[in-house]
């Protein structure tokens, strides 16, 4: 099974052809762009499909970020993975950055289970904890920071992620999360198409809202 693996859930860019059979990624390409993800991201998944030897035909299913993310990222790289596989007939295939984030700690340290903690901002954070085995043990979430302290500060497991320093109380800021493609090519070759259909998962409302002065009336037909 060929996998077209596509991230675009935070400044970065990235697309990669990842082979279940022989378990490693053929080709990747990407960058950090910081905005823009409209415009470079089909360049990117040419790019690593070229680099591959392969043609988008022989692509079997796609594999996307979900989010928690950035906003408009999160909406440029659905919308692209729901119409590439829409043109080949092929399923479409939806990850949290709250699993590969998890699944990068649990590489590291396999046989235990993991907590993925994601900086939201605002003094919120996206949480997730996973089994020893990978699966989800809860819905990703969102939290206070403060709440998500005192319910996790005694975690049996690794507890990763930009957020991981906050609840800890380190002091620390956490590093921006590395979505690693190449996990998400994996992580959508091992998923039921059936019940992991890409929609954008934002748990948060948007910053941008409009302002209530400038709301208009709608005539109703007298």
């Amino acid at each position: 099974m060929l996998v077209l693996a596509i991230d675009t859930s935070g400044s970065g860019c990235a697309a990669a052809v990842y082979d279940a059979a022989a378990g490693e990624v053929l080709a990747r390409a990407g960058a950090d762009i910081g905005r823009g993800h409209a415009e470079r991201l089909m360049d990117f998944v040419d790019e690593a499909l070229f680099a591959s030897g392969r043609q988008l035909a022989e692509i079997d299913r796609i594999a996307v970020t979900i989010g928690p993310g950035s906003f408009t990222g999160i909406r440029v790289g659905v919308a692209a993975a729901r119409g590439l596989a829409l043109a080949l007939g092929k399923p479409a295939i939806g990850i949290t950055t709250l699993q590969v984030v998890a699944e990068s700690a649990r590489e590291k340290h396999p046989g235990r289970p993991v907590l993925a903690l994601i900086d939201a901002k605002r003094d919120e954070i996206y949480v997730q904890s996973f089994s020893a085995s990978g699966e989800p043990e809860r819905e990703p979430g969102i939290l206070p920071l403060a709440e998500a302290r005192d319910r996790f500060c005694g975690f049996a497991g690794v507890i990763c992620g930009s957020g991981a320093s906050l609840v800890a109380s380190t002091g620390k800021v956490g590093e921006p999360d590395e979505i690693d493609v190449s996990l998400v090519g994996r992580l959508g070759a091992a998923a039921d198409p059936a019940s992991a259909k890409p929609k954008p998962l934002y748990l948060r409302g948007p910053d941008a809202k409009p302002q209530a002065g400038f709301a208009v009336t709608r005539a109703t037909a007298g």
